[in-house]
């Protein structure tokens, strides 16, 4: 069995507590891992926001699985969970998974290239509050008969979908990097592109969106 040595407990503990949020809103979730040289890229999608979340781990050393230097497998994210050991600062890479239609569509390595007009730290979470707000008001303001799943998945949709102030990134990948733990600390955000994605990096984390075929951000299975 591979087993990954992380660089100490403090990113064990980030894992762990990242893949518990992906299983918060998908018990099922999997999750695409990337090792190389001493970077390992945990890639998941929570249904919810539909966007793809990444967490980088540093590793203690660079990779090595027999004559293997790099590692790309999709997993059972509950199961990473189960073998990640903090104390140790390990985890066992649990047996490859079929992967979802998300997992064969990853951003780019490289050719990103910093996007104008994100606002602050405090503004980005400004807006997320006030999008929770105005859901909970517009859905507490439905009659019995149209409390549905349809109708607050519709409120949800218009509120989400809005994008923030002068740029291209829609307000429901904030939403999604604040419930994933990203949008903490004082700063250290940005903004940027490559070709059809656009991804909100934080010093805990990254959101990206692509664009899918009808123009609109969002993630879009393989071709």
């Amino acid at each position: 069995m591979t087993v990954l040595h992380l660089a100490d407990e403090g990113e064990a503990a980030d894992l762990a507590a990242f893949l518990s949020r992906l299983l918060h809103y998908d018990r099922g979730a999997a999750v695409r891992l990337q090792a190389s040289g001493t970077a390992l890229a945990v890639f998941g999608r929570p249904p919810s926001f539909e966007v793809l979340a990444i967490r980088a781990v540093r590793l203690a050393k660079p990779y090595e699985d027999g004559l293997d230097d790099a590692l790309d497998v999709t997993v059972s994210a509950g199961e990473l969970l189960e073998a990640v050991e903090d104390k140790a600062a390990t985890a066992a890479v649990p047996r490859a998974v079929t992967g979802p239609p998300w997992a064969g569509v990853l951003p780019p390595r490289g050719g990103w290239r910093a996007e104008p007009g994100l606002p602050a730290l405090d503004a980005l979470r400004a807006l997320v509050a006030a999008g929770i707000a105005e859901f909970r008001a517009r859905t507490g303001e439905l009659g019995a008969e149209r409390r549905t799943r349809a109708e607050f998945d519709r409120i949800g949709g218009d509120i989400w979908s809005r994008t923030v102030a002068g740029t291209r990134l829609p307000v429901r990948a904030v939403h999604a990097a604040q419930s994933l733990g990203f949008l903490r600390g004082e700063g250290g955000l940005a903004l940027v592109s490559s070709g059809a994605w656009l991804r909100l990096r934080t010093p805990y984390g990254s959101v990206a969106v692509r664009r899918a075929g009808s123009g609109t951000l969002g993630i879009s299975p393989a071709r």
